[in-house]
């Protein structure tokens, strides 16, 4: 083989891979709506609604760390993250498979134990596992969950849809998820250097939720539909609020500008960040994990959601010539890049 022709997958990263992919693949199917590019994959379902399909694959070492996360709270998480894909399409999820590879490490009280948290979130969030397949792994544990939903065809939303002056707004509080795994990372060292050290994790308990057991927003799909509300963009926030905007813009063909003063954080988070020396700025736009939901709303729209205690408005859609920026509260305008999860 001739390595001159070589190609790190470090220069094209994780969307400039699927960005290839998606280019050399062809849909043959009639039913086969939307394939590669979004957050989930749209079906034809029937005349009415489409079938939406996504699937994340979590491996240990890469995605989780057992030293300070649950087995019950790793298999609640796995749901959690394709569900919120389904949510990022304003539908709702309703089937999953899990698939596993497992090492011989693993005891069959630790699987049920992961299987735990599987059924606590298909209760929570109504969904039924109806299958997966499992094999043998020569090193960690391997977690791939596909999941089933819905979607009517006049709710659907894509990455692409918004316009110049729709509203950019954010669900729930941003950051907290990354600080939480900066607190558990610090005591998973201190527990290393010095096993009787007890973990000092007392009033850092939600950032600390929000890495080990987050939610799907699925109650805001809800929420559009009780305040007559059909967002033009969505996606959820897993790799950080810099990114998700830069994608948005990137299929919408527009510009934005996001206001610091506007971004949601909850006081722990904002708190450790300074405990840290971290710019709590730099943990919202770039932290990830979050799996809240950024999404564009016509300006006419505002007053609908303005005083709603789950959802902030952080800026608006721009021509796409303006770049997109982030406006301190200086007044200063910075371009916005995505420094969050790196994934080769």
């Amino acid at each position: 083989m001739n390595n001159s022709s070589r190609t790190d997958l470090s220069t094209l990263g994780e969307f400039g891979l699927i960005n290839r992919i998606k280019s050399n693949t062809s849909l043959r199917n009639k039913e086969s709506i939307i394939g590669i590019g979004d957050d989930a994959a749209v079906l034809y379902k029937n005349e009415n609604e489409y079938t939406l399909l996504s699937t994340d694959l979590l491996i240990e070492g890469i995605h989780f760390d057992l030293t300070y996360c649950p087995l019950v709270h790793l298999g609640y998480k796995a749901v959690i993250v394709n569900l919120s894909d389904i949510a990022a399409m304003n539908g709702i999820p309703q089937q999953i498979t899990v698939s596993l590879a497992i090492s011989n490490r693993f005891s069959v009280e630790a699987i049920d134990e992961l299987y735990k948290g599987i059924e606590a979130a298909c209760k929570k969030y109504s969904v039924d596992l109806v299958g997966g397949d499992t094999t043998s792994s020569k090193t960690g544990l391997l977690i791939s969950v596909t999941a089933v939903g819905t979607v009517s065809k006049q709710k659907l939303t894509l990455r692409k849809g918004a316009a110049e002056n729709n509203i950019i707004c954010v669900t729930g509080d941003l950051g907290a998820a990354y600080m939480g795994l900066q607190v558990l990372e610090r005591e998973k060292q201190v527990f290393l250097a010095n096993p009787d050290m007890q973990p000092e994790l007392f009033g850092k308990e939600y950032i600390i939720q929000r890495q080990l057991k987050p939610e799907a927003r699925t109650d805001i799909i809800h929420e559009f539909l009780s305040l007559s509300l059909q967002p033009t963009s969505m996606m959820d926030i897993s790799d950080g609020l810099a990114s998700e905007i830069l994608h948005l813009c990137h299929a919408s063909d527009t510009g934005a500008i996001i206001y610091e003063e506007k971004l949601p954080i909850d006081p722990m988070t904002y708190e450790t960040a300074r405990e840290f020396q971290l710019d709590a700025t730099t943990c919202v736009m770039n932290g990830g994990e979050d799996y809240e939901l950024v999404f564009t709303l016509p300006l006419s729209d505002y007053d609908k959601i303005k005083n709603h205690p789950s959802i902030t408005v952080v800026g608006y859609m721009t021509p796409k010539h303006e770049g997109v920026k982030l406006m301190s509260r200086g007044g200063n305008l910075y371009d916005i890049k995505a420094q969050g999860w790196k994934h080769f």
